[in-house]
């Protein structure tokens, strides 16, 4: 008997190569033939991105291995941020979930088997509003799953019911958080800039809606289910995409097996929690050396003497 998979949504823009890595894992999932594919391509942003953007599209148009492919491509640059809120809204309204997808992330073969089972799991549970399907490599033994009171975004799944929680309003969310006093909780304790982020998406230096999404489920007292290992490989940091650097603080080795889904008692995981904290904590600061060594390299080169 053939199982009701969720939609799946691709956003892409104009990078071919990490596209057909994305879409050639998802078709080696278990459940890729029982699943409904939308891909939402954006439009070029400027002439230098036309080519690679048309690559892109002819690209897509050949894609099967799936139940079906709809293509929708936009005729005017949107961005991601407003990409991805219109297509995950139109597709939770028309198909009541749907799992989330970019064009630079690799999955296990069972991610998609982990999100459906999930997905059915949690249906009518108004606590969860996401399914997660990465977090860091932290090298240290956790639930088969668990759950935060968080939302990732590379990789996830979501309903109907849950996304309309979704908060547009960045300044509303910051002033929500200030007055709840959960700024520091919106940092992991202190230990990511995630309240610096959200200022800049205010200010309007970077365009993220994932940011607003992980500040709309933790102001909502919402919980997300994540996997104890990871499912997704995120390969775009290597300084191909608009709103990434060159790093390798993400990078882990994926564990292909799979994910036992069961029911589990809705409160955060205490252990997931400090292993975010203590990622954070060493990761984040090498990070942020790894920035500075750039500079200076590029600075030297500029300036030989």
């Amino acid at each position: 008997m053939t199982r009701i998979c969720a939609p799946i949504a691709l956003f892409v823009f104009n990078r071919k190569d990490h596209t057909e890595r994305t879409v050639s894992a998802l078709k080696r999932n278990l459940l890729a033939q029982d699943s409904d594919l939308f891909i939402f391509s954006d439009a070029a942003n400027s002439p230098e991105t036309a080519r690679s953007v048309a690559a892109v599209r002819e690209y897509v148009r050949t894609i099967d291995g799936f139940k079906s492919v709809k293509i929708t491509e936009q005729k005017e640059n949107r961005g991601l941020a407003a990409s991805i809120i219109s297509g995950v809204t139109s597709i939770c309204s028309e198909r009541g979930r749907v799992i989330v997808m970019e064009d630079d992330l690799v999955t296990s073969p069972f991610f998609l088997q982990y999100m459906n089972d999930a997905l059915d799991c949690y249906a009518e549970e108004t606590r969860v509003a996401a399914i997660s399907g990465f977090h860091p490599p932290f090298n240290i033994p956790l639930p088969e799953t668990f759950f935060l009171q968080d939302a990732e975004c590379w990789g996830w799944a979501t309903w109907q019911r849950a996304w309309t929680i979704f908060n547009p309003d960045g300044r509303q969310l910051l002033s929500e958080l200030t007055r709840k006093r959960l700024l520091r909780t919106f940092d992991q304790d202190g230990t990511y800039p995630y309240v610096r982020m959200l200022e800049d998406q205010i200010a309007g230096r970077v365009n993220s809606w994932a940011i607003r999404w992980r500040a709309s489920v933790i102001l909502g007292e919402k919980l997300s289910l994540y996997p104890r290992h990871s499912m997704v490989r995120n390969i775009g940091f290597d300084g191909s995409g608009v709103h990434s650097e060159v790093s390798d603080v993400w990078e882990a080795a994926m564990d292909e097996s799979a994910i036992r889904v069961e029911r589990v008692a809705l409160h955060p995981s205490v252990e997931a929690y400090k292993a975010f904290v203590r990622f954070n904590r060493r990761f984040f600061w090498k990070a942020r050396l790894n920035k500075i060594v750039r500079k200076l390299s590029a600075l030297a080169r500029l300036d030989p003497k």
